[in-house]
């Protein structure tokens, strides 16, 4: 397994992203995390403006991503791992490179009752300090 910041948007990652979504949105809050992800745009765009940014680190076994993490202004935004995948530290091999390139990260976005997310933040030394309640 290889991990690197993307240097190209594909097919592929676009459709990695969209999994990420449909995944996001089946849980609590999953579906206002996938509208501040998307702010509007298509995922191909999402992917895109990532790549030019540098703020898209993947993981891939040979040409195929398995797994992405998205940083936006500072912020993880989603740490996504194919199904396949997970349970072999590529989670952690994605925030690993994250954490010691050269980009800024401030905070990162957890979904209500993602413990395995905030686990793997905290395994870094991350502690929570906000939570949003939303009336609904």
């Amino acid at each position: 397994m290889i991990v690197e910041i993307a240097r190209a948007s594909s097919r592929a990652l676009e459709a990695l992203l969209e999994r990420a979504l449909e995944a996001a949105t089946e849980q609590r809050g999953g579906a206002l995390l996938a509208q501040t992800i998307l702010a509007g745009r298509t995922t191909e765009q999402v992917v895109t403006e990532a790549v030019g940014l540098r703020a898209l680190v993947i993981a891939r076994v040979g040409d195929t991503p398995v797994g992405f993490a998205l940083v936006a202004n500072g912020v993880v935004t989603t740490v996504f791992v194919d199904v396949a995948y997970r349970r072999g530290g590529v989670a952690r091999g994605l925030l690993g490179a994250l954490v010691t390139s050269q980009r800024e990260v401030l905070d990162a976005y957890a979904l209500p009752g993602d413990r395995a997310t905030k686990s793997l933040y905290e395994s870094f030394g991350w502690k929570a300090r906000l939570l949003t309640m939303r009336a609904e």
